[in-house]
């Protein structure tokens, strides 16, 4: 594997880690401004795609990638509708839409472990 595909990966892994755990503290960092809000659903959101494009490069995975991406998401806005009080007309349809993907993912990523 590439090596500077692999401390790529890393590095997007850990700022992904970084923007789910600490979306406050990154945002002042980087932009001079705490995330706070939306704002801050939305920083994690951006940090759960980081994780995925992380484990999608990390050993060219990226069905791995896109599975753990559209689960994770799919559970984080359910949690926001449900317990986060951040709630838009299209949320439950994104909900919907990725726990359906990462279903189909999931199969497919059975289908080729099998293999």
């Amino acid at each position: 594997m590439n090596k500077t595909l692999a401390v790529t990966a890393i590095g997007e892994i850990v700022t992904g880690l970084a923007l789910v755990a600490i979306p406050a503290l990154v945002g002042e960092l980087l932009l001079g401004e705490a995330l706070v809000g939306v704002a801050a659903a939305a920083a994690r959101v951006a940090g759960i795609a980081l994780i995925g494009l992380g484990v999608a490069c990390w050993r060219s995975r990226p069905l791995e990638g896109m599975l753990f991406y559209s689960t994770v998401v799919a559970l984080y806005l359910a949690y926001l509708g449900l317990g986060g009080g951040l709630m838009g007309v299209l949320l439950w349809p994104a909900v919907v839409l990725h726990t359906v993907l990462s279903v189909l993912l999931a199969r497919a990523w059975l289908r080729g472990a099998a293999e």
